[in-house]
């Protein structure tokens, strides 16, 4: 399913029982109220779960800038990079911190480089979006807006219960991955070793 943010916000505008709008930036109270909660909208949903077409994997130098204090290196972050899933495919922890200064965001670690790392990035084009986000962040666009478009805080339970279910779905067909669970520990099992 390919989308548009005109076709994301209208689905949220329909879910309001609301009049649809032609652009994000025409002249309505709707379209200003969408404009102005979409690319906070966004980013929070793709923050808040592991999509799959939102993951990328890096291999970043180190910089050349040292850390502050210390000797850890400090490997500047991916400008799409909205949050890091800390997995290095090896199994073992790691031991990364992330930082920011007023030039940009780092991964500092004792680890040498180049460093390899999975994130999600701040993906904008809706052309990439798997239908379950479309419909996911459709919900939170709605219930956000709400309020301000309907008049009405009743309707926003009801949508944060649609998103729900959505995310529900959306673990179920695979476009949000689940991390890899260990078996909880068996007593009848450890005995036998």
């Amino acid at each position: 399913m390919s989308a548009s943010k005109i076709q994301i916000a209208n689905l949220a505008l329909q879910k309001l029982g609301a009049k649809r709008i032609s652009s994000l930036t025409q002249d309505h109270p709707n379209a200003r109220s969408i404009n102005a909660a979409y690319d906070y909208v966004r980013q929070k949903e793709l923050r808040a779960y592991d999509w799959s077409f939102a993951k990328r994997r890096a291999s970043i130098a180190a910089d050349a800038s040292q850390t502050l204090w210390g000797t850890h290196n400090r490997y500047t972050l991916p400008n799409d990079y909205l949050y890091l899933i800390l997995d290095n495919e090896t199994g073992t922890a790691v031991d990364w911190q992330i930082e920011s200064d007023a030039s940009g965001k780092y991964i500092v670690t004792n680890d040498a480089a180049p460093l390899k790392i999975k994130y999600i990035a701040d993906i904008d084009d809706p052309t990439y979006y798997d239908a379950m986000f479309i419909e996911v962040m459709a919900c939170t666009l709605a219930a956000h807006c709400c309020e301000e478009i309907t008049g009405s805080p009743s309707k926003e339970n009801l949508l944060q219960n649609e998103r729900k279910m959505a995310i529900d779905i959306a673990y179920q067909t695979g476009a949000i991955e689940k991390a890899a669970e260990d078996f909880p520990i068996d007593d009848w099992l450890t005995a036998r070793y």
